[in-house]
């Protein structure tokens, strides 16, 4: 499989090859035959890519605050290497696919293999895409004109937004691909069309699709003609497609609108409104978001829970069956609007046409290399090296996201592991980060990591309610395991990976990797003597996140309870070096104000030498507010451990501080102990009992929250 990504460090746009996805439950896996490059969101990517760093700055001064906010609270060093890092990582081009089904996913009805389908997935010759936004593609619709529905949705759900009504006066500022397509759909509505545009080819296009036209550059007044074209009533509303940082187009929407006019808009402009133009109309003004109802809501377009037809008409995949249908009867016509075709293997260089040639509309990417080579399960990432000698760690990860490019990968590759293969579902991920790190291999199905005999350690970073079974199976095949927590969902989850590590004595070890960091050692030295119980309080600022993330849904991420505060449980229990005898945890009351309680919660833990902690997980804090705090108060002294950046002791003797420039909250270190157990035959770092128990208290806090009243 290859696929089209732009790096937005270089600005390099490249065709990078992959093992084909796999098809997902819910999902169609789809052969490419066609796509679109989308001239006007697809320039701004890659114009930003080739930007330089001030540059990149200026366009998203809201990202500019968030970056002065982090390193308030982390230390400027660490949120270099994360702004970095975040431009390191490659993005996908292109939303306007088409091609044929492949494979059906479980749970999808309504598609077979063999189906035309257009979709909203990126550039790339194999793709797999949730099924509602998927649509099927009539005979009549060649798969060139289909390869348009997406971004004519775009423009559609704007009309719908507006309300045309026969014999209305219309204006659609900026007729570029999207403006052009808006023009049509409307004239099929029974509107009357003025098309405002600087570029007379765009604007010739325009009056063949039965338009009036105005262009600005020959000296023409915008808001004269709109008057004059409404015969002096005032236009009944206005669809703004344009792409500029100026607010121009929203004011002369305005001035040009009768009372009680609507703007809608589908573009990008500034907006510095003029209340009094607003406000003496009465104006309605709206933005209309992408393709519809649907777009950006996790349950209808991942889940694929569908929205009554009833109470919602106009979804997202119902706007693509609409658009087509359009185009089957001959009242949508895409064929004047395409500028330039490319053959796929010379997309780079249809993206120099897009950034070089401003009057270029419809360019069209076509897929007619050989299917069947496009479905390798494995890329070879360099040539096999020799066979290392027994006893060292020969690495395969599953999940190649940005935590485990960012800081676990390179963490074992600092720790001296052999990184053999890497698994991502798309597959994508895994080529990337796999070439960078030293990768021999990139697949994109687990078992191909797990049952690999030159991998005898499996390392696991995917989304949270695969890790217990991912361990089970590696556990079961004779694999080391290492686990980004959390180990186990349920309690049931839970009882199977005891069973299966029980079995052999390859090692399981969890990414708790705070119980390493430089800190944390000096604290659990210092507190080594003390024989007197502890008090333990523990801060998290974890910062909010939407109810919608996959983290927040207990059966996906298990909620952020599970799947973070464990981490905190952990060091506590570490930090005592006692077992934890009682758990009692308490949200926040259930309120309209709060969308999510459970991460907004207290959890005090009863260890068996008496000591005593506290663990406050708050999602509610300000960002600018240092993410952890630890305090430890015992036999008349006090720790305290500021986000991990500086240790303070009070009364403490011979010990007053410990400062590092950067954040260190121990990964490298925790991956180097496991590396180091597997290859001198000793021990986990952290004993599977630990491992177990942190894992079952942490799951009783969880139903302890959600049962609360």
């Amino acid at each position: 499989m290859r696929q089209i990504l732009q790096d937005l460090g270089s600005g390099a746009t490249t065709l990078i090859e992959a093992p084909a996805p796999l098809v997902r439950p819910g999902s169609l896996l789809i052969d490419a035959s066609a796509s679109l490059v989308s001239t006007g969101t697809e320039r701004m990517l890659v114009e930003f890519g080739r930007a330089g760093l001030a540059a990149k700055a200026r366009q998203q001064p809201e990202k500019v605050k968030q970056v002065i906010q982090k390193a308030r609270a982390d230390g400027l060093v660490t949120t270099i290497d994360a702004v970095r890092s975040k431009l390191a990582q490659p993005i996908p081009l292109g939303y306007c696919h088409v091609g044929r089904v492949r494979e059906v996913g479980a749970g999808v009805s309504g598609f077979q293999p063999g189906d035309r389908v257009v979709s909203n997935g990126p550039h790339a010759d194999v793709v797999c895409v949730p099924k509602n936004l998927c649509a099927r593609i009539p005979d009549e619709v060649s798969d060139e004109s289909a390869a348009f529905t997406v971004v004519a949705s775009i423009g559609l759900q704007g009309i719908r937004l507006a309300r045309p009504t026969l014999g209305e006066a219309f204006v659609v500022i900026g007729v570029g691909l999207i403006g052009l397509l808006t023009v049509q759909l409307l004239r099929a509505n029974g509107a009357r069309v003025l098309a405002v545009d600087f570029d007379p080819a765009k604007l010739e296009l325009a009056r063949r699709f039965g338009a009036e036209t105005c262009n600005p550059a020959t000296g023409e007044d915008p808001v004269a003609a709109g008057l004059a074209f409404s015969r002096g009533v005032g236009v009944d509303a206005v669809i703004i497609t344009a792409s500029t940082k100026s607010s121009d187009p929203v004011s002369q929407a305005a001035r040009m609108s009768r009372q009680r006019g609507r703007i809608v808009l589908v573009g990008v402009t500034g907006l510095e409104l003029s209340r009094a133009e607003f406000y003496e109309k009465e104006l309605s003004f709206q933005v209309s978001c992408s393709y519809g109802p649907g777009r950006y809501d996790p349950s209808y377009e991942e889940a694929g829970h569908d929205y009554p037809v009833g109470f919602v008409r106009w979804t997202e995949q119902r706007n693509f069956e609409a658009v087509l249908d359009m185009m089957a009867s001959g009242r949508l016509d895409v064929t004047p609007l395409i500028s330039h075709r490319f053959a796929f293997e010379s997309a780079p260089a249809a993206y120099e046409v897009v950034t070089g040639d401003k009057s270029s509309l419809g360019i069209l990417l076509t897929y007619d290399h050989e299917v069947e080579s496009r479905h390798a399960r494995q890329v070879v990432l360099k040539s096999e090296p020799p066979r290392p000698a027994a006893g060292r760690a020969v690495i395969g990860f599953i999940g190649a996201g940005n935590y485990a490019s960012r800081v676990l990968i390179p963490a074992f590759r600092a720790g001296g592991a052999r990184l053999h293969s890497i698994a991502s579902a798309g597959g994508v991920n895994g080529v990337i980060h796999g070439r960078r790190a030293g990768f021999v291999k990139a697949c994109a199905d687990a078992s191909d990591v797990i049952s690999d005999p030159e991998v005898n350690t499996v390392a696991i970073v995917t989304r949270h309610n695969s890790h217990a079974r991912f361990v089970v199976e590696s556990c079961r095949a004779g694999k080391h395991v290492f686990v980004e927590k959390p180990l186990a969902l349920t309690h049931e989850e839970l009882a199977e990976v005891e069973a299966a590590h029980s079995v052999g004595d390859a090692l399981l070890m969890v990414g708790f990797n705070r119980r390493f960091a430089p800190h944390i050692r000096k604290m659990k030295a210092l507190l080594a003597p003390v024989r007197e119980p502890k008090v333990f309080v523990m801060l998290m600022n974890a910062g909010a996140i939407p109810k919608a993330h996959w983290t927040q849904d207990a059966a996906t991420g298990g909620g952020r309870i599970i799947g973070e505060a464990c981490h905190h449980i952990d060091l506590m229990r570490h930090l005592a070096g006692s077992g934890i005898v009682s758990v009692q945890a308490r949200r926040i009351g259930s309120n309209d104000a709060a969308a999510v309680t459970e991460d907004k919660a207290a959890i005090t833990l009863g260890f068996a030498d008496g000591s005593l902690g506290t663990i406050h997980y708050l999602a509610n804090g300000a960002a600018s507010f240092p993410k952890e705090r630890i305090e430890v108060f015992t036999a008349g002294r006090t720790l305290q451990l500021d986000n991990f950046l500086r240790l303070k002791g009070y009364d403490w003797p011979g010990f007053s501080r410990l400062s590092l420039l950067r954040q260190n909250k121990g990964q490298a270190e925790c991956a180097a102990a496991f590396l180091e157990a597997i290859e001198s035959g000793g021990p986990s770092p952290i004993p599977a009992d630990e491992l177990f128990e942190v894992a079952r208290v942490t799951i009783d806090a969880a139903e302890q929250l959600r049962s609360q009243t």
